[in-house]
């Protein structure tokens, strides 16, 4: 994710860092390269007797421009419900740990490092990466077992749930702090359904690559319906429109899938690492980790 610091608008307007432009500037050149194609073969192409006009790109402009708004609604969406669960599993590593310190501060420092477990596994599940060291670090003789299974963060928090089993079975706590700490205890169920679901449920293939041709298509023969009018404006006119439509397309790819590494996606890595802080403090240790910063481009991840 880019976190910058308030500039001025007109600063803003050459921003790099964070912006959709790198990954489209190859896309616009080839824009650049018909619109000047377009230029040197007008008198050849008005001999033809076939003349291309903006009315059809008027009409075809509106409704790829509504369609893509539509998806990138759709696509933010997705980025806000993910921004929002990870939200809710922050608040409730917290809550649990609170009701853990309240009933049985011996323990405490387990019950945290088997959240932070959650946290990590949950992350590098999300991410398709290697959770062996994460696991390690936190669990210790314990990973191994959880690293032979295949939904790691799922039996990460069924020890959560056997620890308060055991707990009610063995009459340390009443039938209602069981209720309320299996209720937190649900709400991670909650937020690893919710993220599974949001990394295994693309938004439909078809309907993305309908408009995926169909912007590629019209910013190819942009230029020629241009040229006629603009002539030597026409390669500054048809990159500008191409920039627009193709950055649109580019973010809601972005935005579709948020928890990679991407300029766009959340920063997984740093809220891992708040949780961490946050647990940490609650049991009074003093050796915290670092807190997250944007690195020279702004990013974190």
């Amino acid at each position: 994710m880019i976190v910058r610091p308030h500039r001025h608008w007109f600063v803003r307007l050459f921003s790099w860092h964070g912006s959709v432009l790198p990954g489209i500037l190859f896309r616009l050149g080839l824009n650049l390269l018909m619109s000047i194609i377009a230029i040197f073969c007008l008198d050849w192409y008005e001999t033809l007797g076939v003349k291309l006009t903006l009315a059809p790109f008027s009409l075809l402009g509106v409704s790829i421009a509504i369609f893509l708004g539509f998806r990138n609604s759709v696509c933010y969406a997705r980025f806000s419900e993910a921004r929002q669960l990870w939200g809710s599993l922050l608040i409730t590593c917290r809550d649990i740990q609170r009701q853990v310190l309240a009933i049985s501060p011996a323990d405490a420092p387990r019950i945290a490092a088997l959240l932070m477990a959650f946290c990590y596994s949950l992350k590098h599940q999300l991410r398709r990466t290697d959770a062996r060291e994460d696991l390690n670090r936190f669990l210790g003789d314990e990973a191994e077992d959880i690293l032979r299974r295949r939904a790691r963060t799922n039996a990460i928090e069924l020890k959560i749930s056997q620890w308060l089993a055991d707990q009610r079975r063995s009459g340390a706590i009443s039938d209602i702090v069981y209720a309320q700490l299996d209720n937190s205890i649900h709400q991670l169920s909650l937020v690893l359904g919710g993220c599974e679901r949001l990394a295994s449920v693309p938004v439909p293939f078809a309907y993305g690559l309908l408009l995926h041709r169909t912007v590629y298509l019209f910013c190819t023969l942009l230029p020629f319906a241009l040229v006629p009018d603009l002539h030597y404006m026409t390669p500054l006119v048809s990159v500008f429109i191409a920039y627009s439509f193709l950055s649109l397309d580019t973010l809601a790819e972005e935005l579709e899938m948020p928890f990679g590494y991407a300029n766009n996606h959340l920063p997984m890595d740093a809220m891992c690492t708040n949780i961490e802080i946050n647990l940490l403090e609650m049991n009074n240790q003093r050796e915290l980790p670092e807190a997250p910063v944007p690195d020279r481009y702004y990013r974190l991840t």
